[in-house]
């Protein structure tokens, strides 16, 4: 499991104060994203080779509303690794686990420059499976 921590900030949030419902999204792709900085695969890299992962499919549970100056963590674990595709389990927690939103995120990897589905690389698919 890899886990980032997320600050609400006003710009996240609503007139109400409370995270509009597309920011979720951005909260775990900035997770996703940062697990994979913390991997040491560089985005820009992959771009270089024509390579890009990209949201296929998202379905995301609202289970309680984040607000204003919160501090939260994302929780994201693979669920499942096929040949061009990741799915990404989510959940963004409070220090004390109470869950705020759950997503399951569909990422597919691909050539860039016809958009069509590509093998993941493999030192990145080892990486999301322990290395094996």
């Amino acid at each position: 499991m890899f886990r980032w921590p997320i600050s609400v900030y006003y710009e996240d949030t609503d007139a109400g104060g409370v995270v509009y419902h597309s920011n979720y999204l951005n909260f775990f792709e900035r997770a996703r994203t940062e697990w994979l900085k913390d991997m040491g695969v560089k985005q820009t890299a992959l771009l270089a080779e024509d390579i890009a992962f990209v949201v296929k499919k998202a379905e995301l549970d609202f289970c309680k509303p984040a607000k204003f100056e919160q501090d939260l963590i994302v929780e994201t674990v693979v669920t499942k690794i096929k040949k061009a595709s990741l799915m990404f389990n989510q959940r963004l927690v409070d220090k004390q686990g109470v869950l705020y939103c759950e997503g399951n995120i569909l990422v597919a990897c691909i050539t860039l420059s016809c958009m069509k589905p590509r093998a993941i690389p493999q030192n990145i698919a080892q990486e999301f499976t322990g290395g094996s």
